[in-house]
């Protein structure tokens, strides 16, 4: 019933965009992956040298970029003509499908810029739709308590709460039925959730630390926990309590092809990703 770790995938130091440093678990050595999960990112720095020359306008075609700020200001500008300011707390969810082309580039000088960047695949009958965008302020949101003090946040999927009510995040309705919690655990605090069986999972620890699993086995923090089959997933925080998201989603089982920004099944499909960006044929209907 229960989930446990199956695999560890630690989050390797790099930089990406114009030389933001960062941390990259899922996606980066080896590009060990977890279907349809593709990447994921970690940045965190108080050092504007590590962060202001941010994401300029680059492509992407065939998945979805789903970035969750939690601290800081970023503004996203795309082809479309969308501009996004995603500030603390909030999440972008962006559909690349055919073809887009944005920017991400920090509206701050100084401080704090921390949160993650996902990358979630779409399946091959997706993956030349029209390219689309959700901005999500923090408000948008939904919370709930937790049983022992601390507190579970709803990007995508469904919660249901202490007083049995279904809550629902504002990301819903997509192919890989995607879930998406940001959990703050109280010192010792346990927590167990079900999770859909025909999902793939994974927990990643940003702040503390957790026992997960029926052998309370320590996670390691900033690293991708991989967990296997089972209908619900369990972890208690160590006495310096922990703050973790865990991901969920369906897997595709389809052929991945990537170079670079551009993710399809084949490798065709690939040399007419760049052949398109080549000549401005990228995002055209």
């Amino acid at each position: 019933m229960n989930r446990e770790i199956t695999r560890i995938i630690p989050g390797i130091l790099t930089s990406d965009g114009a030389g933001v440093r960062l941390r990259r678990s899922l996606g980066g050595q080896d590009r060990q992956r977890l279907d349809p999960f593709l990447m994921l990112d970690e940045f965190s720095s108080n050092d504007p040298n590590d962060y202001l020359a941010g994401f300029p306008s680059h492509p992407h075609r065939g998945f979805e970029t789903v970035t969750y700020m939690l601290e800081g200001h970023m503004l996203h500008q795309d082809h479309l003509g969308n501009q996004g300011h995603l500030k603390t707390g909030g999440v972008q969810w962006m559909t690349a499908g055919r073809g887009i082309i944005h920017s991400e580039m920090p509206q701050q000088e100084s401080g704090t810029m921390r949160g993650f960047q996902l990358w979630i695949n779409l399946p091959a009958k997706e993956k030349m739709k029209p390219a689309g965008y959700q901005d999500i302020q923090e408000d948008a949101i939904p919370r709930a308590n937790l049983l022992g003090g601390g507190m579970l946040k709803v990007i995508a999927g469904e919660y249901r709460n202490l007083q049995g009510e279904l809550i629902r995040g504002p990301i819903y309705g997509l192919s890989t039925e995607p879930l998406f919690f940001d959990i703050h655990l109280m010192p010792n605090e346990h927590f167990s959730n079900p999770l859909p069986s025909t999902h793939n999972a994974f927990i990643y620890i940003y702040e503390g630390s957790l026992m997960v699993g029926s052998s309370s086995q320590v996670a390691p923090k900033q690293a991708a926990i991989i967990l296997g089959e089972g209908k619900q997933f369990n972890m208690t925080a160590t006495e310096e309590g922990a703050k973790a998201i865990v991901l969920a989603a369906k897997p595709l089982d389809e052929p991945i092809v990537q170079h670079g920004p551009f993710v399809m099944n084949t490798r065709e499909e690939i040399e007419q990703a760049i052949d398109d960006y080549q000549h401005n044929r990228l995002t055209a209907v």
